[in-house]
């Protein structure tokens, strides 16, 4: 049974951490071939999940040190319909990946959760195209019916929530909110944006949570239960958050990229921009001004747990 499903805890007032740059540490750090960018593929072996189990714990200890707080977030960014058909798994292997990717976080947390450190289980979607370029659209009621195949192998598992993260694109967003929401599970709607602040379709990011919550009945205690912003670094979106709003209220998280390269260069990168993690913290500091319910905070690409360290240092101070 869900711990945290009806009673998200980030939804309060504590600071939570989660975790990194998974698949660019993967690759870049420790050396690993992940097809299609899959870090779901290391659920195959036991040598791959017993490296996702040491990843977790060295961001869990982090947690447990600074006292934080943490959300596991799965390691199934790539585990939905085409992406598996992609590289030759079938839908029922498929599901039994997702199923493996939570059960290896509930064995994590009863291991490390403590009564002064939550730890609430994610599982993880990813966008059906690229994660930087829309690509061909779907509508929100394709979106609700392609994201629900793994939304549904979630809900029956001991997920807390789902998160959607490097979403491009409304619509896509609200077929995952509706999935999400048909399946008893709260979810948290992850955008990324351009260095100019906005979605990669033009669409600016507090138009996107507006049209989100309107469409999915969030006045009526519907719709996403939070946003999060990420694969962005902190000065692509500083100025749109400047602007004000009180769209800002729905952000509780931020995993922000460590590089200043736009989207088109990071895919063109052959080498790992890490940036500089304590910059990376003060940044996050900066952008807490403008979000008052930030409450849930780690990194997308280019970032390990030294940046997270940096992070939630800054955040303390």
């Amino acid at each position: 049974m869900a711990k945290y499903r009806n009673n998200l805890p980030q939804l309060g007032g504590d600071m939570f951490l989660t975790d990194s740059g998974l698949e660019t540490t993967l690759i870049f750090i420790d050396g690993f071939e992940l097809p299609e960018f899959a870090a779901w593929t290391l659920l195959d072996t036991d040598a791959g999940v017993e490296h996702l189990n040491a990843y977790f714990e060295t961001h869990i200890e982090i947690a447990r040190r600074d006292r934080r707080h943490y959300v596991l977030e799965s390691a199934s960014w790539r585990a939905s319909p085409d992406w598996a058909i992609k590289l030759g798994y079938s839908l029922a292997k498929l599901d039994a990946i997702n199923r493996k990717s939570i059960e290896m976080l509930v064995a994590l947390r009863d291991r490390h959760e403590t009564g002064d450190m939550k730890l609430v289980i994610s599982g993880c979607i990813g966008p059906r195209g690229d994660g930087y370029v829309p690509g061909a659209t779907m509508t929100a009621q394709e979106a609700e019916a392609y994201h629900g195949v793994q939304v549904r192998t979630f809900a029956d598992t001991e997920t807390d929530l789902v998160t959607a993260t490097t979403l491009t694109y409304a619509e896509e967003a609200i077929g995952i909110s509706r999935a999400a929401q048909a399946a008893g599970l709260p979810a948290a709607i992850g955008f990324t944006v351009e260095t100019d602040g906005k979605l990669p379709t033009g669409q600016t990011l507090g138009d996107a949570i507006v049209q989100v919550d309107r469409e999915t009945g969030y006045n009526d205690s519907a719709g996403p239960a939070y946003y999060v912003i990420n694969c962005a670094h902190p000065s692509h979106f500083e100025t749109t958050l400047s602007e004000g709003g009180t769209w800002l209220e729905r952000i509780v998280g931020i995993r922000a990229n460590s590089s200043c390269m736009s989207h088109a260069e990071l895919d063109n990168s052959e080498v790992l921009d890490q940036g500089n993690p304590e910059e990376l913290g003060r940044e996050y500091r900066e952008l807490a001004a403008y979000l008052p319910n930030l409450r849930v905070v780690g990194g997308c690409c280019g970032t390990d747990h030294r940046h997270i360290e940096a992070i939630s240092r800054s955040m303390a101070a």
